[in-house]
């Protein structure tokens, strides 16, 4: 098979994957196999573009994981991807068939946001652990139900905000919990950098690219014409599939607040923020974001796209502003300054430490242990982005009732929660 196999005749070709290989003889009610320490996990993947390649080649090397089908709707991507693979998985364009396999254990989601929820609903459903990309979902109300499905169907789940599992995001969270910082009124999160005015350029629309199943890959966003730009990579700057820098990075800059602050969700929350470079992009590359927590803290987010500095020197950074004392860092180191002269002690490491994320949730799937950014948890990061992006499109000051996941105050700002209208055939499931 080479890249210049027709589209038609390929995707016809992989259309039909094998039924099961040899099961194992423990079965659950809806046929998964129950695993022992020393079995292998089959894995799925849905989506194998950039992060799905990169997530492909993590889990791959593992001795006890086979990597078994491939789903893309974008032929070099999956032609690419079986390559890296050794060529044993077998591939397909419709990731519906990789769900229907028995011999599955589990999944991988590495799609574009607006496809993080039908997929791992559907495979919840299916009897198979998921791991997906971060961030969770598309809207608040995916993210509810996707993590809902995790719940009843008592699947293994991760989301994919991987540095969680680094020792700089373990030892800050832990810095914060002890006190020692003293009490912590202000916690700050920013992305700066000096970006080109024409940002990611204005590229006219175009055919679609030969090898694309387009209209599958738009899935249940509104039907547009095809654009470089709305395609792989940047697709994140368009309301119809992600939430921008916001989404993009929340996850990550937001979950060792969240962690050392012991918060799960803000009570208000303002925003305002534009698009300042020159392109077609949507979502706003400058932003403010003021998030009040019930905990009696505030959390910024701070975005800019015209100056490279951030806050401490640091391009991209976190930082906890306590009475004592003030720690910045970033994903592999911090620092800790003191408000007087005397040096801050810092604690002794409390918090459990994880073997790697992509190994804590393979060895999950056999022991069934909970993972440490299980859906749940990635709900509640998620919802920190959503919630942001909805205060810049109403312009108002929103009150949150994270209990109901209710706007208390601008009723319009509730019709975010999920997205307006799927297109036809699809639609959310029902959990």
């Amino acid at each position: 098979m080479n890249s210049s196999l027709n589209r038609r005749r390929f995707l016809q070709a992989s259309a039909v994957l094998p039924a099961t290989a040899a099961l194992a003889t423990r079965t659950n009610a809806r046929g998964a196999r129950i695993l022992g320490a020393n079995d292998s996990v089959t894995l799925g993947f849905i989506g194998v573009g950039g992060m799905g390649t990169g997530l492909l080649n993590v889990f791959k090397g593992f001795p006890d994981v086979r990597v078994v089908a491939l789903a893309d709707v974008h032929e070099p991507h999956l032609l690419k991807a079986k390559e890296l693979a050794g060529g044993k998985p077998d591939v397909t364009g419709d990731f519906r068939k990789i769900l229907d396999r028995k011999d599955i254990d589990a999944v991988v989601v590495a799609t574009p946001d607006h496809w993080h929820a039908i997929p791992s609903i559907l495979a919840c459903q299916a009897g198979k652990d998921v791991y997906c990309e971060k961030p969770l979902a598309f809207t608040i109300g995916e993210g509810r139900r996707v993590a809902d499905a995790a719940a009843k169907h008592k699947r293994v789940t991760q989301m994919g905000n991987l540095i969680h599992a680094g020792e700089s995001y373990h030892r800050m969270a832990e810095i914060a919990q002890s006190g020692v910082l003293g009490e912590i009124r202000k916690v700050r999160v920013w992305m700066s950098g000096r970006l080109p005015k024409d940002g990611i350029g204005k590229p006219a629309d175009t055919p679609v690219p030969a090898g694309t199943d387009y209209n599958f890959w738009l899935g249940p966003a509104p039907e547009r014409p095809f654009n470089a730009n709305r395609f792989t990579f940047n697709w994140r700057y368009y309301w119809d599939y992600g939430g921008g820098q916001l989404s993009d990075f929340v996850c990550h800059l937001v979950d060792p607040v969240h962690w050392g602050m012991k918060a799960t969700a803000p009570e208000t929350i303002v925003a305002h923020g534009e698009r300042v470079q020159q392109d077609n992009a949507e979502t706003p590359d400058e932003l403010e974001v003021v998030y009040h927590y019930p905990e009696g803290f505030d959390l910024v987010w701070s975005a800019q796209p015209h100056n490279s500095q951030g806050f401490f020197g640091r391009g991209n950074g976190i930082a906890f502003y306590g009475t004592n004392g003030t720690m910045h860092g970033h994903y592999n180191d911090y620092v800790v300054l003191p408000e007087g002269k005397e040096p801050i002690k810092e604690p002794e490491p409390f918090l459990p430490r994880s073997k790697g994320h992509h190994r804590e949730w393979i060895d999950a799937i056999k022991s069934r242990a909970e993972c440490s950014c299980n859906f749940g948890y990635g709900h509640t990061l998620t919802a920190v982005a959503h919630l942001g992006n909805m205060a810049l499109k109403t312009g108002k000051k929103l009150h949150w009732d994270a209990k109901a996941e209710k706007v208390t105050n601008a009723p319009e700002a509730n019709n975010y929660l999920f997205r307006p209208e799927y297109r036809a055939p699809w639609k959310l499931p029902e959990v």
